[in-house]
């Protein structure tokens, strides 16, 4: 192909550009100019297109702005919307097992008492805990009177439980001694010196006998003696006849 065939064919291709970008174009570098010249490769380009540059301007740095934040948003609330689902948890209803202490605290708080003999009212009489025999008197409506009390330990802090004889004659004293009449001892008024009287029975024995009764709020039957620590089979028939609840 010759020179001017390959002039003809720039001149067909500068047409088309021009109507392709409706605008004229300046110049187009034919056969054997160099596009490295000054305003070489730009002079091929329509006129509205050379020299434009980008710029997106202050109005499309705002527009970029939105868009990013539009697009942060719709990600982030689709990334809230993914989360897994937390399940519930079902409470279970906790019920406090009552303390042993409060268990062991809960002491009876009143004696019932049984009154006879010579009082106004005899029968069985409630009274608060730490009441004494005059108090239980008191309570069955007093003795009646010339009713003897001598025999009577009227300031005795009375027991859950227990008989109190007023003015029967024959009747156990109140808290009788080991070598007095020869009554039968009674367990839940005897003081420690009072078993301490008893045949086999020492200090020592006699104050294990008063602690079981006051651990166990007294005694309820002559039998609860083998209970106490110290005292045997062959130990307890000697005391069985020798005592009384």
């Amino acid at each position: 192909m010759g020179r001017r065939e390959v002039v003809r064919d720039a001149s067909i291709a500068r047409s088309r550009v021009e109507v392709l970008f409706d605008d004229p174009v300046s110049a187009v570098p034919l056969p054997g100019e160099e596009l490295g010249s000054a305003g070489g490769w730009r002079r091929w380009m329509p006129e509205s297109v050379r020299g434009a540059a980008f710029g997106p301007g202050r109005r499309g740095v705002w527009t970029l702005a939105v868009v990013a934040l539009v697009v942060a948003l719709v990600a982030g609330i689709a990334a809230w919307r993914a989360r897994p689902d937390a399940e519930p948890v079902d409470t279970a209803t906790i019920v406090d097992a009552p303390s042993r202490s409060g268990v062991a605290s809960a002491s009876p708080s009143t004696a019932v008492v049984a009154v006879s003999g010579r009082v106004r009212r005899p029968g069985l009489v409630r009274l608060p805990a730490g009441a004494r025999v005059a108090d239980a008197v008191n309570a069955a409506g007093g003795a009646l009177p010339g009713t003897d009390l001598s025999a009577l330990n009227l300031a005795r802090k009375v027991l859950d439980g227990e008989l109190i004889a007023v003015g029967v004659p024959g009747a156990a004293p109140d808290a009788p001694t080991a070598g007095g009449s020869g009554s039968p001892l009674d367990l839940n008024a005897a003081t420690v010196e009072d078993f301490d009287g008893l045949p086999g029975v020492g200090p020592v024995l006699a104050e294990r006998i008063v602690a079981y009764r006051t651990e166990h709020g007294g005694f309820r039957s002559v039998d609860q003696l083998r209970e106490v620590d110290g005292i045997g089979d062959s130990r307890f028939e000697k005391l069985r006849s020798l005592v009384r609840v």
